[in-house]
């Protein structure tokens, strides 16, 4: 149960790229957990996400040297999730698809791929802690930056394009 977890269903077994597979398996889900309980059931979906990850990251990691194999991803899916908050909170305040917000989907990736690969500032601190706190909290910070630069794109968009 906890590979199942820890790989999000083994996307963290595709290659190239685990990291990139993940955050791209988290979008689909993402999509059926906001159609099936909207905005707050993605962010309950973040919560459960985090915890799951944390347990399921120290139980594939215990005893081992690598403290973050590249084919656990739950991280990855935590942290695309946070990026995606802001459409799901912007479509369901709005009365419009989710999908109508289709360039907010690629923003959030890019931006969520661009910080979780970079490691900038805390993202770093974070990674750099080692164990299952530090694995799932790097892509925590990543997704919240993620999710500051969706919205700054949304609003440079409606304020300045629109």
């Amino acid at each position: 149960m906890t590979h199942l977890i820890a790989t999000f269903f083994y996307a963290g077994h595709l290659r190239p790229a685990p990291g990139t597979w993940g955050s791209l398996a988290a979008l689909p889900a993402a999509w059926v957990i906001y159609v099936l309980a909207g905005p707050w059931g993605l962010l309950a979906g973040v919560i459960l996400s985090y915890g799951l990850g944390l347990w399921a990251t120290g139980v594939e990691t215990r005893g081992k040297a690598d403290h973050d194999p590249s084919e656990i991803v739950i991280d990855e899916v935590c942290g695309q999730w946070i990026a995606l908050l802001p459409l799901a909170f912007g479509a369901a305040n709005n009365g419009v698809p989710i999908t109508a917000l289709w360039p907010g989907w690629i923003a959030a990736f890019v931006l969520f791929r661009l910080f979780d690969i970079t490691k900038w500032g805390p993202i770093g601190w974070a990674d750099r802690m080692h164990g299952p706190t530090g694995v799932m909290l790097d892509d925590v910070f990543a997704g919240v930056f993620a999710a500051i630069g969706v919205i700054a794109l949304a609003a440079l968009y409606h304020v300045v394009l629109i």
